[in-house]
């Protein structure tokens, strides 16, 4: 009996895994781990504040800002189920996590990755209907609409990898317990099995292409439109105050997809690890840090709602 396996016979049953981190960081972890934990706090206090100003300023309680809510609180949880345990790897080194804690840290970041996917759409198809049809998008994105678009997306976002999920840890790990990653993602899980995980890949690979691509699809045919709306209306002024309105999605809509095409849509036995891990950063730790500030510093209606919370804030210390 150890307490890493469990030996069956000829047969090795896997009760934690080693998460290894970054490796040998040569003196460096603890400016790694300031870094990464400012950059955690900062995306926490980023969404909480919009979540905040979406809800108290009357102003923003409008079907955009509805998304944006649903968003920031999505990125809220979707890097909370990384950067804990990843913190923790940069200060102590190679870092236990249990089998169930494994499968629950796999699952737990698929749904969020795959609902962001979905909110994403919506989003843009949000933005569609107002620069595209104007006159008609109250009607056509009311509350039930705006309710059903990003329940669908959480109802997806929670259903979809169960199907990944299961038959990715119902493989047998045999090998090592070591993951060569600071969370438990697919590809470095996959190279701990010693049955064969082609099933699993091939199940991964369709249910990534359907949840990243038909909403990417949607989403560009959006812009498509929207685009061809904007350059439909006679001035210069009236063009830019109709794509001010999804400057900001488009950005997060760019970084998301462009971040997570580079790690997912290269051949897994052609990236370096330290790149993969490099990469799997910056769609984790560092997109969810930036979506907030892309939405505040680009957007006029939430500078001054927030200016309003402050103003607000301060009146109440003073008093």
């Amino acid at each position: 009996l150890s307490l890493n396996w469990i030996e069956m016979g000829n047969l090795t049953i896997i009760k934690e895994f080693l998460l290894l981190g970054f490796g040998s960081l040569h003196g460096s972890q603890f400016f790694l781990f300031g870094t990464f934990l400012g950059i955690y706090i900062m995306t926490l206090l980023g969404n909480i504040l919009i979540l905040t100003v979406t809800s108290s300023d009357r102003s923003l309680q409008t079907p955009m800002y509805f998304f944006l809510s649903n968003f920031s609180f999505l990125e809220i949880w979707y890097t909370t189920s990384i950067a804990p345990k990843m913190l923790k790897t940069l200060l102590s080194g190679p870092e236990a996590i249990s089998f169930a804690g494994c499968v629950a840290q796999f699952y737990f970041f698929g749904s969020m990755a795959v609902a962001e996917c979905f909110l994403l759409a919506a989003m843009s198809y949000d933005r569609y209907l107002a620069i595209c049809s104007p006159l008609r998008y109250p009607s056509l994105m009311n509350l039930h609409t705006c309710i059903l678009l990003a329940g669908g997306s959480w109802v997806g976002g929670f259903i979809t990898p169960v199907v990944t999920v299961t038959m990715t840890f119902q493989l047998q790990f045999c090998a090592s317990n070591e993951i060569d990653h600071f969370f438990c993602d697919l590809a470095p899980v996959l190279k701990l099995a010693c049955s064969d995980p082609e099933e699993v890949e091939k199940a991964t690979f369709l249910m990534a292409s359907f949840v990243t691509m038909v909403p990417f699809l949607l989403t560009v045919a959006s812009y498509i439109n929207i685009v061809v709306a904007v350059l439909r209306i006679p001035s210069a002024a009236g063009k830019q105050r109709a794509f001010s309105t999804c400057s900001s999605h488009l950005i997060v809509v760019t970084l998301y997809y462009g971040t997570l095409g580079t790690v997912y849509a290269i051949p897994t036995a052609t990236q370096a690890t330290a790149l993969n891990k490099i990469f799997s950063l910056l769609y984790t730790v560092v997109t969810p840090m930036v979506n907030p500030i892309v939405y505040s510093l680009r957007n006029k209606d939430v500078k001054r709602a927030v200016q309003r919370l402050l103003s607000e804030w301060k009146h109440a210390v003073k008093t």
